[in-house]
């Protein structure tokens, strides 16, 4: 593989459990800030370890604003800021694979740190052509339209079974903590983090990109989203979604891209 696209968030950093860390603001925030760099910068350097001569890599946090810029790898590229008119900037069929880094479970999972779906405030669980997934699995789908398989991917543990359970064996992963409670875990230290982001990145990257299906979803999408509030599920309605229940809306969408 030669050109890697790499997504981060933040919830499944090495070191992250809380809320307060994650949120701009928040006193613990700086320091979370260094956490994110140490795992996505050894992502990168597992790329470029296996041979890759090109990496993107997007914030996808939040503000999309959470990168300390001075100690990113210098050899990355980086899609920062927001808000954007594309989630995935960038991200196109020239790219061989994507990588996720600090990924948390799907909204509703037990023993899993921060679990959700895009918004704890207002999402409760959102289902694609019948399959309930989280954010692992829209990005897969997003990826998939351009025929790029997402090959690896960091969290905690619930994460990474999420991610098999999705992706199949092939997937590598990188287990840096057991939550215990949604704001509780046993946490592998960060120097040992990177070390196995390193290379389970470089492991994926140096394999054959046939050796990884993209998640190729049936089109049109079949989309139902439960949310957490009527009132959200008004503001969807009025929107153009068609109302299922008192906190249920669906669409149907035609393209992978609007996912998002």
């Amino acid at each position: 593989m030669k050109k890697i696209y790499i997504i981060a968030d933040m919830e499944g950093i090495s070191g992250i459990v809380t809320q307060e860390q994650v949120k701009r603001g928040a006193p613990e925030y700086a320091e979370a800030r260094h956490l994110l760099a140490g795992d996505v910068n050894a992502a990168i350097a597992g790329a470029f370890d296996a041979g890759c001569t090109e990496v993107v890599v997007n914030d996808a946090h939040a503000s999309g604003f959470n990168f300390p810029m001075a100690e990113m790898d210098p050899r990355a590229e980086y899609v920062t800021g927001g808000p954007r008119l594309i989630r995935l900037l960038g991200l196109d069929e020239t790219f061989d694979a994507v990588v996720l880094v600090g990924y948390h479970a799907r909204a509703g999972t037990p023993q899993a740190v921060m679990d959700h779906t895009m918004s704890s405030a207002n999402w409760s669980r959102l289902t694609v052509n019948g399959l309930e997934i989280g954010e692992i699995g829209m990005e897969a789908i997003y990826a998939g339209h351009f025929g790029v398989p997402v090959v690896f991917v960091s969290g905690d543990r619930a994460t990474v079974d999420e991610a098999r359970a999705f992706l199949g064996a092939a997937v590598e992963v990188v287990r840096v903590k057991d939550g215990h409670t949604r704001t509780s875990a046993r946490c592998i230290h960060p120097v040992r983090a990177h070390e196995l982001i390193r290379a389970g990145v470089a492991r994926a990257a140096s394999r054959q990109p046939g050796e990884f299906s993209p998640y190729v979803a049936e089109i049109p999408l079949q989309v139902t989203l439960e949310t957490l509030s009527t009132a959200f599920a008004d503001s969807l309605e009025k929107a153009g979604w068609e109302r299922a229940g008192g906190r249920t809306v669906t669409r149907t969408i035609s393209s992978a891209l609007d996912l998002m």
